[in-house]
């Protein structure tokens, strides 16, 4: 393992802190998650993403545009609709969304003691 210095690790917080931010709170991930399975409209997300209310999703889908993450597109009517699609730029999260995952899933076997190694995994 690495060991950086204390000068070192300070001056990567900014960046660490403005990434986390970016994908900060439960909703993030599982709307853009919704998104690139297939719901583009405010409707659909909402029905893809349980427990999420209409105005929390209003917040989310705006901090995600304006983190580049998504693009708001209006289809002129009548009715006038608008639809949101994922940016090119949400799939450089790809490799983090995944190595997260994989953090999680053993993080979650250590506190329930099955990861292998662990002082009280079963054999």
């Amino acid at each position: 393992m690495e060991i950086h210095s204390h000068t070192h690790c300070l001056s990567a917080m900014p960046a660490l802190r403005q990434a986390l931010a970016v994908l900060n709170g439960k909703w993030k991930l599982p709307i853009l998650m919704a998104i690139r399975a297939g719901s583009s409209r405010f409707g659909e997300i909402e029905r893809s993403v349980p427990g999420i209310s209409g105005k929390v999703l209003a917040k989310e889908l705006k901090d995600l545009e304006d983190h580049r993450l998504l693009q708001r597109i209006v289809h002129p009517g009548p009715p006038v609709a608008v639809s949101y699609a994922v940016l090119p730029y949400a799939l450089t999260l790809d490799p983090i969304i995944f190595m997260l995952r994989d953090w999680g899933s053993q993080h979650l076997q250590l506190l329930e003691g099955t990861a292998p190694g662990s002082a009280s995994a079963k054999p």
